[in-house]
C-alpha cells in the first residue's frame, strides 16, 4: 500500500541503488552514456554540490525507486527534473509521482523558474505522469543532452 511509501533526500549510503536503478532502465532501451555512468559515480560532486538533490522513495524501507532535481547554471531553465527510476517491482503505486512532486516542491523552494526535462516518446507512462503534474512539450529543442531524448518538457513553477 502507498502508504509504506517515504520519500527521502540522497546520502552516499543510496549512491549504488541510484545507480543500479538508473542503469537498469536506461539499459531496456539504450546504451549508457560516458556522462551517465560519471553522474551515477558521483551523484555528490556532480548534482548534489552544486545546488541540487536526490530523491530516494523507499518502500517498507527498501530504496526502490529515485529521481533528481539538477541545478542548470546558464541555461534558458533553472533545474532539470532527470535519472527518475522506479524498480519494476514497484511501479503501479505512483511512487514516480511522488518522486516528481518531491523534485518540483524543492524546484519551487530554491527559486527555481523553470523546470526542464527530456524523456523519449516511447516511455508513454513517463510522459503521461509529466503531462499530468503540468509539463508542457517544448516546440522548440534545446541542444539535446542525452543521444536517447527526443522529447522536451517544461514546467513553469
Amino acid at each position: 500500500n502507498a502508504m509504506s511509501v517515504r520519500i527521502v533526500t540522497y546520502t552516499s549510503e543510496y549512491q549504488s541503488i541510484f545507480r543500479q536503478l538508473n542503469v537498469d532502465w536506461i539499459t531496456q532501451h539504450w546504451q549508457l552514456e560516458e556522462s551517465d555512468l560519471y553522474i551515477f559515480d558521483n551523484p555528490q560532486s556532480t548534482i548534489i554540490d552544486r545546488g541540487g538533490q536526490i530523491f530516494i522513495a523507499l518502500l517498507d524501507d527498501v530504496a526502490v525507486g529515485c529521481c533528481a532535481l539538477i541545478h542548470s547554471e546558464g541555461c534558458a531553465y533553472d533545474y532539470e527534473l532527470a535519472k527518475l527510476a522506479v524498480s519494476p517491482a514497484a511501479q503501479g503505486h505512483g511512487i514516480g509521482r511522488l518522486l516528481c512532486q518531491s523534485a518540483i516542491d524543492d524546484a519551487r523552494r530554491r527559486g527555481g523558474k523553470i523546470l526542464f526535462l527530456e524523456s523519449n516518446r516511447i516511455l508513454l507512462p513517463a510522459l503521461h505522469l509529466y503531462r499530468k503534474l503540468g509539463f508542457v512539450e517544448l516546440t522548440t529543442m534545446y541542444p539535446g543532452l542525452h543521444s536517447r531524448g527526443d522529447i522536451q518538457m517544461e514546467l513553469r513553477l
